[in-house]
Parts: C-alpha cells; structure tokens; sequence
C-alpha cells in the first residue's frame, strides 16, 4: 500500500507557488533571526524547527543572523546561548550573520532616502512623536520637522552619527502616510541615537536602525526568499515591503515575508522581558533553571532535541493562535525517553529491607537490561546483598488483593533478584516501620531457569543495596505557575501565579552504576519516572533532575 502523502502547510503552499510562478529552486533560502536579549525559549523552538526544517525540505540555505540592533539589551552571553541551542536541537546554519554586518550599508541607505524625501530629521521627543501618531481612526498630525530642506535632514543626520547630539534630541523618521489606518506607517522611526557601546561595533555607532528598518533590509542583503516570523508582525509587513522597495534591484530576489501562529505552551511564559524578571527577582536559579521554559532550562531538565522538534511536528503551523497544553510536550518527552533513557534503580523514600536467610556478609552482581525497548542496549551488573533498601509505599502490613506490591504473607519478585516474602517488621517509638524483615526463595534467582525461577507472581518491585548504595539529591519539579495562562490578566502580576511547590528536594539511594553517569544522560528510575543528571552534582553529591513521571493519561488527539 502506498504510504499516504503528507498534505502541505500554508507556508509549504506559498513555496509551492512561487517555484510554480518563476523562483528557481536554488533561490530559496531562510533564516532564524533572535535578538541577542536573552535565553531561547520553547516559543523559539517553533521558529526554529521551521526556518530549518523548510532548510531541510527544499535543500536551502539558512542563516542564523542575530538582529543586533538595540545595544542597551544585547550581550554576547545571548549570542553564545542561541548558537548552542540551535545546534543542540540538530540544526546546522549556512551563515552567522549579525544585522550589525549590515550597520554602514543601512546608514548609507538612510541618506539615500533623505535625499530623495523620503526621510527626515525630526527633533521631537518621542513621546510627542507617538502622540501625534493618534489611532487607527483618527488622522496622524504631521511633524514640523516633516518637511525640512533635505539638506538640513542630511546635515543634521550626520552629525547625530558623529555623536553630536545627547540621546532623545532627535530621530531619523521614514516620511510615508500619516493618515495610514496601519500605524506602523506612520512616519516610523527608523534611527534613535544611543551612546551606548555595542557588544561587537564598540563605539563606533552613535546612531541604531530600529528593527524594522534593519530587519528588511538585512534579509534582502542576505537574498533571504522567505522571511518567515510571528503573526504580531502582520502588521509589519506593509511597511517590510515600503522599505524593500526603495533599495530593490529587479534582478534580486525580493523577500517575501509571511506570518505564523507564535506558540502559547500552558503554565508557560513566552515574554521575554517577564523571562528576566523571573531572573533578576531570583525567583528561578537562572536562566537554565529546570523550571523556565527555556530551551537550556529543558535541556537541563533531561528533555531531549527530538522530542521538542517532535512536540513541534504535533503542533503544526497554523494562522491563528491558540494554547498548547503542556500536557502534549511532557507526552512527546516521554515517548522519547521511553526508547532512548538507560533504566536504573533508585529508591527515593527508603526503607530497609532484611532477607533473613540471605546469609550474612554475602554479595553477588546480578544482571539485569539497560533498556527493554532497545534491541543493543545490552546489559549490566548490579550488587546484591542481605540488606536492601526498597520505596516505602511499596510495602504494607495488611493489604487487600488488589495490592500487588509487598505485605506480610506476601510474595514479590525483586527486579532482576529473588522472589521473596515479608514475614514481619520492626518500627520506632512512634510506630514508624524502620525494618521489613523477609525470607527468599533461592532457586528463584531471574533468569536461571529453574522452575522456582519461572513461577509468577504479580508483583516486582525494584530495590537497592544497602552496602553498596550511593546517596543522591533527587529534585521533583512541578510546574513554575499554578495557572494555565499565569500572564492573560494584565491587571495581575504573573509572579503573583508562582508556584511555592515547583520543586523540591528529596534523598534518596541509588545503585553504584550512577556515579559513572554523564552530566545530561536521559535516564529512567524504574517505577519512579524518568530523570537526568544535573550539572550541579559533585564526586561525592549526586543531584538527579525529574523530567516528567513514568506515566500520564493524557493522549494526543
């Protein structure tokens, strides 16, 4: 049977017909152009796996160029995070570019257009162009300044370059329509002055285009075909296009801009701005806490690159915006670790388990299988022993028989070990049960093919040994936000929605095998959920990371 083709997106759609209508194949080319203004966040990851999956698709180009423009935000710390989220995610760029490569051709641009009239100098502050602008439904009111003798504009716009003038004094405005119903027309700024230095021009800048000036311009420099960006520049796209017409060559292509829905992911913020809040007011650990839905936040938190380009395929492009459960991005997570994520024993609420006729001061290495789900994930050796340690809620003295775990009278099987029975306990003053004392069986030993071996029982329970078990740090976290949407209310402070129990700490004991674990390797605590080692763990303080539970009821439709 033929496999079914993959019906195109609307973005795919528009390629299609432009191929059709006289664009050469090797004319398409993209880019992924971020701010250097913070960390990526999940919101990114769907600009990112489109501009690069469509690379992949068509075999074009794409550069990741960094929209350099305002230096009072920007750092190279930023740069060098979104450089390695990018390729941690399994895309490769063409080019790294910076809009800042472009800051002399853009300026040189700007005279041109103050000498054909269509730009001029104007000496209000900014508040006062703003109030000029008025709405949609009400006709702009022309700058005084709007029509300067041209060489008044040039003579004043080079020395605000020079560095003449104090910030604010004056602007360089676009001088296109200000009855426009599309604000954005309106006489747009397209250069402020800032004497602030730039984290690769220096002080060589005294002026900065404004993002929409460079923006354009920087994708035709670069013969970007299809510039590609969220639905909230809609409405920038006349005023891409006014741009891009007054430079345009005919014999280059023209980039065609076209908008997508942004992603909304539940109990998530995609602000940038309230990002740093979240930072600055300490109320996550940084950046890449595994809390924030960063891309080094989840790449911290033990999610893997293709379950995120995974969660992404299942989300789709689409025109309108709508909210993602976060439901759906913890199953495609799961899935993945599911196939890829080591199985290990860790016991986080421990209680110590006594095989009585285990004899004393006797060990042995059991094996027991990396993976289930990987054909050569092959095998390795834990340690046994007379004394266990095995979760606490695994066992109880009375129980019905819907209770497949441990009780007294009982029979499980240890994961990997023996069958054994709970006989009796042992507990504190204040009827804590501290000691589970029980018998084994040992022709029953996994995989040795005695009958004993072969008999079933229902329940298998996993474990650790006492002697040889390693203490860790176990971090739990929860969702940062109590509500779906902690910033829809714009009269309430989304810190307000903090969640007080989005982590926290527990000890507990592992196999011996964890200390040889890497930084960042997916792993699964059998029966718990699956978890990652943390780059805060020492050689003698091992911290694990919970990247979701085990199991979730949620289905993708």
């Amino acid at each position: 049977m033929e496999e079914e083709k993959k019906s195109l997106n609307f973005i795919e759609q528009i390629i299609e017909d432009d191929l059709a209508n006289g664009l050469k194949r090797d004319q398409i080319r993209f880019r992924f152009p971020p701010e250097p203004n913070g960390y990526l966040h999940v919101g990114h990851t769907k600009a990112i796996c489109i501009n690069f999956g469509l690379g992949e698709k068509y075999n074009a180009p794409v550069n990741l160029r960094f929209d350099d423009t305002n230096p009072e935000k920007e750092e190279q710390e930023f740069v060098d995070s979104i450089k390695k989220d990018v390729e941690w995610l399994g895309f490769k760029w063409d080019k790294e570019l910076y809009a800042s490569d472009y800051f002399q051709q853009l300026y040189d641009w700007a005279v041109q257009l103050i000498k054909e009239g269509k730009a001029y100098v104007d000496e209000q502050p900014s508040e006062v162009i703003t109030e000029q602008r008025k709405n949609p439904t009400e006709p702009g009111v022309e700058s005084p300044f709007r029509n300067r003798p041209i060489e008044e504009s040039l003579d004043l716009f080079e020395k605000m370059k020079n560095g003449e003038f104090e910030e604010g004094a004056m602007s360089l405005r676009a001088k296109i329509d200000m009855i426009s119903p599309n604000m954005n027309m309106r006489d747009p700024v397209m250069y402020r002055i800032l004497k602030r230095p730039h984290h690769r021009t220096g002080t060589d800048w005294k002026i900065y285009p404004m993002y929409d000036w460079a923006h354009g311009e920087s994708d035709y420099l670069e013969q970007v075909s299809h510039s590609l960006c969220s639905l909230e520049f809609e409405n920038h796209r006349p005023l891409y296009n006014w741009y891009l017409d007054q430079v345009y060559d005919e014999s280059k292509v023209a980039p065609k801009q076209r908008e997508f829905a942004r992603m909304n992911v539940s109990y998530m913020i995609t602000s940038k701005r309230k990002l740093q809040r979240l930072v600055a007011e300490n109320a996550v650990t940084g950046w890449d806490d595994p809390r924030m839905p960063t891309i080094s936040g989840m790449r911290r938190k033990g999610f893997t690159p293709t379950s995120i380009r995974n969660f992404i395929e299942k989300v789709g492009v689409a025109k309108r915006e709508n909210l993602i459960e976060i439901q759906l991005l913890d199953f495609c997570v799961r899935e993945d670790l599911n196939k890829v994520a080591k199985r290990v024993m860790v016991v986080v609420d421990p209680v110590k388990l006594v095989i009585e006729n285990y004899p004393e001061g006797n060990e042995e290495w059991l094996e027991t299988e990396n993976n289930p789900e990987q054909e050569n994930a092959g095998t390795r050796q834990v340690p046994f022993s007379r004394e266990l340690y095995i979760e606490r809620e695994d066992f109880k003295e009375e129980a019905n028989n819907k209770f497949f775990r441990l009780k007294i009278g009982g029979e499980v099987r240890l994961k990997s070990a023996y069958i054994i029975k709970a006989e009796r306990v042992e507990k504190d003053e204040n009827g804590e049960i501290t000691t589970i004392f029980a018998t084994y069986d040992e022709k029953s030993k996994s995989g040795s093919g005695t009958e004993e071996s072969l008999r079933k029982v229902k329940g298998t329970l996993h474990w650790v040994s006492a002697k040889h078990a390693i203490p860790v740090d176990v971090r739990i976290y929860e969702n940062l936000f109590t509500v779906e949407q902690p910033d829809a209310e714009k009269d309430v402070d989304f810190l307000s929605f903090i969640n007080p129990e989005s982590v926290k700490t527990i000890q507990g004991f592992a196999e011996p095998n964890l200390k040889e674990i890497a930084v960042g390797e997916p792993l699964q605590f059998q029966r718990i959920g699956y978890f990652t080692k943390d780059q805060d763990s020492t050689d003698t303080n091992l911290v694990f990371n919970r990247t979701v539970t085990l199991k979730d009821s949620y289905k993708p439709e």
